[in-house]
């Protein structure tokens, strides 16, 4: 029996090198052009948050800059705060949508270091938590802090690694995570206050 090789057969685009739902041979493409090309890798975020009544507010991105590049998103993100502080209790408070942005960000280091070490992941979980004394959100308490002083997480992660791999890739999103970075350190803040 002869195999027919058709045109279509041959033109047939070669499968990509998907790991955990990325796509390696992208990830490692953007990884180059940044080492080539440290303008490549500059981005830019914005997010404007708009008061909508008692403790609610909406945070709308628009857009966000890669490499010079405008790229248009369209995404909102509602805010509330429990009723016993205040608020409706319609949607998660900032400490929480703050918690939130860490684990997701930590997530996603998780899920692409063991996508380029080939480690296929069965389950990730991360849990953060920390405390805060509203003695200092009311100001009631100048020595106490306003917010966090210390948060704890724990991450689960299971999948075809070993433990020496996933103690690696542990070690790695630490270094390398943007929020793990924005939490753990100071960041200097430069307000600008308008009044209309």
């Amino acid at each position: 029996m002869q195999t027919v090789t058709t045109a279509a057969t041959n033109s047939a685009k070669p499968a990509r090198n998907i790991v955990n739902g990325i796509d390696v041979d992208d990830l490692f493409a953007l990884i180059a052009d940044v080492k080539q090309d440290v303008d490549k890798g500059q981005t830019s975020w914005r997010v404007t948050t708009t008061w909508e009544g008692q403790t609610r507010s909406r945070s709308q991105i628009d857009a966000f800059e890669i490499g010079g590049e405008h790229v248009t998103r369209r995404f909102a993100i509602d805010i509330d705060e429990p009723s016993e502080l205040g608020g409706t209790n319609m949607f998660a408070n900032p400490q929480e949508h703050l918690l939130a942005a860490l684990n997701a960000c930590l997530t996603v280091g998780y899920v692409a270091q063991c996508a380029v070490r080939g480690i296929k992941l069965e389950s990730l979980q991360i849990e953060t938590q920390g405390d805060i004394d509203l003695r200092g959100f009311f100001g009631l308490d100048a020595s106490v802090p306003p917010g966090y002083e210390a948060l704890r997480y724990t991450v689960r992660i299971r999948g075809s690694g070993t433990r020496e791999e996933f103690v690696d890739v542990h070690r790695c999103v630490m270094a390398t995570s943007p929020n793990f970075h924005n939490v753990s350190r100071s960041i200097t803040l430069n307000p600008t206050l308008v009044v209309e």
